[in-house]
């Protein structure tokens, strides 16, 4: 049995998916007894309810499982803490594999995020544990946020330039390679990048957008208080919110950027481009 942990935001549930569909049986771990009927949903008979932060529910959720693949509460200043328990628990319950969703450049110190991410990396790498660390750039599903925005205004809002250089890549890529390297041989070791697109400005997402929606799209960077207001909307606190604001600045300043090589031989096909993306989910 996987344990998934994390399991009720979008990430979670598309990897249940992908694992699912393999065959495996899953355990959720999630943070409410509301989520579950969502996450029941997609096949999962098997439920652990509690807080990450919360060393005995790791120790619980973890008892008789296979392999775990762990995934934090986004930009959660907990993110180490969390991240000793879980690797604690499978070194005492003799583990056979742990996956750690990482982030995409997770050696840039002025994300505090990404950061928190590479200290937990150093501490899988010396924990011991049979362990694959996935690195993902940012997911084409976060432009669902501006459904709204796009098409009721022909409007793309973007924190940062909009000449700024992005990667992205589709979360269910991301989910089938979590899949594959929870059931399959051979990635005991292994840090993989995972790209899907190459280098696109946010204008160039816009136009992208245009085309395929039939109408026209443009991108507009909005302000720092905007930024600002968005993020505490959204019910981040304090931390959260300072930790969104240097995202966007590093991002506006360096783009975020990546190479798409690994994800095309990990799933043996192109990655999905933007253009089917967008196809697929009809924004």
């Amino acid at each position: 049995m996987i344990l998934i942990t994390g399991a009720a935001g979008k990430t979670g549930r598309a990897v249940i998916q992908a694992v699912v569909a393999r065959g495996e049986t899953v355990r959720a771990l999630v943070h409410r007894d509301e989520q579950i009927p969502a996450i029941e949903a997609l096949g999962v008979e098997d439920f652990i309810v509690g807080d990450l932060i919360d060393r005995a529910t790791i120790d619980r959720a973890v008892r008789d499982m296979r392999s775990i693949y762990h995934i934090c509460p986004n930009m959660s200043p907990d993110e180490i803490m969390i991240g000793k328990f879980v690797i604690e628990a499978a070194q005492t319950e003799g583990i056979e594999h742990l996956v750690y969703h990482s982030v995409l450049h997770p050696q840039t110190e002025a994300m505090p995020h990404h950061w928190q991410k590479l200290r937990l990396e150093e501490l899988l790498i010396e924990s011991g544990l049979s362990f694959t660390i996935l690195q993902p750039t940012a997911y084409m599903q976060n432009i669902l946020a501006h459904r709204g925005s796009i098409l009721e205004q022909g409007i793309y809002p973007v924190p940062y330039p909009v000449e700024t250089q992005s990667c992205l890549v589709d979360l269910q890529d991301v989910a089938q390679v979590a899949a594959k390297v929870l059931t399959e041989a051979g990635h005991i070791g292994a840090t993989y990048e995972l790209v899907g697109t190459k280098m696109m400005s946010q204008t160039e997402i816009a136009e992208r957008l245009s085309k395929e929606l039939g109408r026209r799209v443009e991108a507009q960077e909005i302000s720092l208080d905007q930024r600002e207001r968005n993020a505490r909307g959204s019910g981040f606190g304090d931390y959260q919110v300072d930790t969104l604001i240097k995202m966007f600045e590093y991002y506006g300043q360096y783009g975020f950027t990546g190479n798409s090589n690994v994800l095309r031989w990990l799933l043996g096909r192109e990655p999905t481009s933007f253009e089917k993306f967008v196809q697929r989910i009809n924004v």
